[in-house]
This record gives C-alpha cells, structure tokens and sequence, in this order.
C-alpha cells in the first residue's frame, strides 16, 4: 500500500488554474480563479501521508528457536559428558512487554547505575537533545508563515529632481520621513505553507525518534562495556587460578626430581608452562581498562576522572522468561522505525511544499504611516498616510525549474519509502538473529560446563597417577591445559549468552525515561 493518497477534487481544481496560466489568460482570469480556488476549502495540494501498514510478519525466523522455546533444562549432544549438567532455560513469552528500562530484567543494581550516569552525562545524547529542542524550534518558524507579519518601518530621505521631471517648474530640493506598521500576508490557497509546517513537524518527530534511539544504543553500549569488563576479570581470575595451579605442578615435579623419580626436562617443562601462561595476564589486563576507558566516555568523563567500575559475571543474572514482541508490534515501538516513518512523513509533506511553487503566491500588504518634510511635524495627525496593495506573482518561464524541484522532492519520498523498508527489515533480522544465537548458547554452555567437569576430573587423577609414577609430566601438562581451555570455554560461553539476551531486548527495545533537563554541556 502507498504511503500517501491525493485527493482527486482538488488535483482537478490544481489543473484548471495552471492551464488558465498556460493560456496565457489575462490576470483578471486568474486572480477569479484563484480567488474561487482560496473559497472552496482552503484545499492542500500533494500527496496525503499515511502510514505505512503494519507488517504482516508473525514470527521472525523461519523455525521456533526450541531450545528457547522449550524454556526447560538444555543439555550438550554428549549424554555421557552432560548427564549431570543442566543450564537454566530460557522461555519466551510474546505477552510480557519489554520495560522501558530493558535492563532492569538482568537484576544488575551496578549496571542500572552505571547506565543512569551515562544517560544523564553523555554529551552525545545531550548533542541529540539540542537537536530536538532546535526542530521544535523550526516548527514555531514555520507556524509564523500562517499568520499576517507587522513590521515597522522608518524612511529617512532627501530628494531634488531635475528640470526634465516637471518642466519649467523647478522643485527645491526637500528632505522626508516617515515612519508606522506595514502588515503583509500571504494568502495559503494552495496549502504551501501548512505543508512546511507539516513538514517542520515530522521532522520534529523524527528527531525525538533519533534521540530515544540515541539513548537505547547508548544503554546497550553502557551495558556490553560492562559485560566486557566483567568477562576480562573472570578470565584473568581463571588465568590466576590456573597459575597456582602450574606454581603447584612445579613443586610437585620439583619434588619428585628431589626424590630422583623426575628429570631436568620435566622441571623445564614445567617453568615452560608457567612462562607461557603468565603471557596471558597483561592482555586480559588490557581489555579490562580499554573497557573501563569506554565506559568512561559513555558517561560522559573522561578515563583518568572516573575510578574503573569493578563489574563481575555475578552481577547479571538472566530471567526464566524473556519478553518477545510481536513484529507488528515491533514496527511502533522501536525508535529507529518511528524515525525512519516520521522521516518519510516529511519528505511527502516537502512534495506538496514543491507543488505549491508551481502556483501563483497571492500576498497581501497594507502600512499606514506618519509622513512630513519636517522632522518637527513628523507626528502631525495631518501627515498620516496609508496604502493597500494586492500582489500576484505567477510562474510563467524557469527553465523548467520548479518542476525539476517537483520530481525531485517526489524521488526523495521514494527513497525514503525504501529507507523505511530497510529499516524494518533490518529490525527483524536484528531480533532474529539475537533469538537463533541464544538458542545455540543454550547448548554451548551446557557443553562447556560438562567439559568443565571432564577436565576437572582428568586434571587430578592424572596428578594422581603423577606422583604414584605411572605417568609422565607432560600428561600433567596436557591435562592441565585441557582444564584450563575449559575454564575460559565456561567464562566465554556464559558472556556469550549475556550478550545475545542483551542483544534481543536491545532489539524489541522501545523508548527511554531520559533524565529531566538532559545531559550537561560545558563549551
């Protein structure tokens, strides 16, 4: 379905008046025309918006997510190595709405603060907001256009004309003033000017759709930041654990070189392995500060002003039933939707701005003013002057201009119609791509952690078996480094499936609560 409608009555009355026009008709003929068109309605030429029809999508992947739909406990293909894992499950409920707080459903008290600060210092949301403030501003402008314009006027001259203007009789040359209101107004037969305002208002619209949008993408990078931080510290507290653990190995093969039961290689081996793993701290170490340095910049401050938050896996949690809004819903409720509709709003209200310049502007002006030679009898009741005027300027040879500008604008709403389209569609596959991706972190955690287990136990048995000297140290090793991988599998999986929920309410995220008064500005 189109966007827009034209009413038919008032393209036929459109046509009569500019072919009177182009037939060269005297100016009395269309000053009767216009006249006659400026009584029957006020009509409002261009297209009449609509907005878009709601999609009829019912679902946003081709297949249920079962995993996520079954909301049980999910387990890795392996029965033997999950037997005795089990993950929460996630369920979806299309009836639950999304809170405008969307992060307020992973139970974080750090995260809602730090989310808080940001939305109440970033400068770049407080940059969308004097945006918003300046279009509303724009629409006053236009607003003004619908009304008759007072303005003052002050003439101060001095005037000697020659012989040939009068003849014989020589005028001496004279000085004049004079000064009163001059009130203009140009008639909106055509609707030119409510189309700018219509315009001005969409606009208007779209940019307070831009700020929500501001203020949701700035929460999901407040909150993914966090949840960085969050995984660096639990894979350097892994990576710390498990250097006790090669601290502990090599005493357990110092001990047994003492003892005669290890060689020189094996204790090498060992302080190898130490080595390699120390490695590993400082660029975890780095992608916790580069975190914090991010999570400083959303709040508006800069790094060395604002201590590092200390952000832990356990201050997410996750709820038994995430909300799913239905696509249609989903088309009024995201900002970035909304503003691409508002944006298509305006750009047809700019074809009936374009329509209208084709039209003859009627205005009208009138002044009455307080005239002398003197400046001393400038305010005599005698000296009070006035004039009325009508005005007519019609288009008659522009090179085709106006029409360029027509078809243009006319290209632009379809563009914009596209612009629309692809943003839906952009916002479905977004939600679609959250919900396959937490289907499978389902089955990737529960993988994890019984690999977790697995490596946990072969871990001690072959230390075990170490120091009974039934194996060798590079079975340690091996077994060591088996845990280790796992440990970060179950650290990076569970980050995964935190970012993907975040993700998906990100997606079916709607409008934010902004501080009142918005962020501060220091030039």
């Amino acid at each position: 379905m189109s966007p827009w409608s034209e009413s038919r009555s008032r393209a036929r009355g459109s046509r009569r008046l500019r072919g009177l026009l182009a037939a060269g008709a005297p100016a009395a003929c269309a000053m009767a025309a216009c006249t006659v068109a400026a009584a029957l309605s006020g009509c409002v030429v261009g297209p009449q918006f609509q907005p878009p029809a709601a999609p009829q999508s019912t679902r946003y992947t081709p297949t249920p997510p079962t995993a996520l739909t079954q909301g049980g406990h999910a387990s890795a293909p392996d029965a033997q190595n999950t037997a005795n894992v089990q993950v929460q499950g996630l369920a979806l409920d299309s009836t639950l709405p999304v809170p405008a707080q969307w992060w307020s459903l992973l139970g974080s008290a750090r995260l809602d603060a730090a989310i808080r600060a940001a939305l109440a210092g970033n400068r770049t949301l407080a940059a969308a907001q004097a945006r918003l403030a300046e279009a509303q501003e724009h629409v006053a402008e236009a607003q003004a256009g619908l009304f008759p314009q007072v303005n003052l006027d002050a003439t101060v001259g001095r005037v000697k004309y020659g012989p040939a203007f009068l003849g014989p009789q020589k005028l001496p040359a004279f000085s004049y003033f004079s000064i009163g209101p001059a009130v203009s107004y140009a008639f909106d037969y055509t609707g030119g000017v409510k189309r700018g305002v219509e315009q001005r208002r969409a606009a208007q619209q779209a940019q307070q759709q831009q700020l929500q949008a501001a203020a949701l993408s700035l929460s999901g990078n407040v909150a993914l930041q966090a949840l960085r931080l969050a995984e660096a510290q639990a894979e350097l507290d892994s990576v710390t654990a498990l250097l006790a653990d090669d601290r502990r190995n090599l005493q357990l093969v110092q001990g047994a070189f003492d003892a005669g039961g290890a060689t020189r290689v094996d204790i090498l081996n060992a302080q190898s392995q130490l080595a390699n793993d120390q490695t590993q701290l400082a660029p975890l170490a780095r992608q916790r500060a580069l975190a914090a340095d991010a999570l400083a910049l959303l709040s508006g401050r800069a790094p060395g002003d604002m201590p590092a938050p200390a952000f832990t896996l356990a201050d997410f949690h996750l709820p038994a039933t995430l909300p799913l809004t239905l696509p249609s819903e989903l088309a009024h409720r995201r900002p970035d939707i909304l503003a691409a509709e508002a944006r298509l709003h305006a750009d047809t209200a700019a074809v009936g701005v374009a329509t209208a310049a084709l039209y003859p502007q009627i205005s009208l002006s009138a002044n009455a003013s307080f005239q002398s030679n003197a400046i001393q009898k400038l305010f005599n009741v005698a000296g009070i002057g006035d004039a009325l005027a009508g005005n007519l300027t019609a288009p008659l040879f522009n090179h085709g201009q106006l029409r360029a500008h027509e078809r243009a604008a006319v290209d632009e709403m379809h563009a914009a119609l596209a612009d629309y389209q692809q943003t839906l569609l952009a916002s479905f596959s977004q939600v679609a791509d959250a919900l396959q991706s937490l289907d499978h972190d389902q089955e990737l955690l529960a993988s994890e952690q019984a690999a977790l287990q697995v490596a946990g136990q072969n871990l001690a048995l072959t230390r075990e078996s170490y120091s009974a000297g039934n194996s060798g140290v590079l079975q340690v090793l091996d077994a060591q480094r088996s845990d280790q991988q796992a440990r970060l599998g179950v650290v990076r999986a569970q980050s995964q499936r935190f970012e993907d929920a975040m993700q998906l309410l990100l997606a079916l995220g709607g409008a934010i609560s902004l501080p009142a008064g918005g962020a501060p500005v220091h030039p």
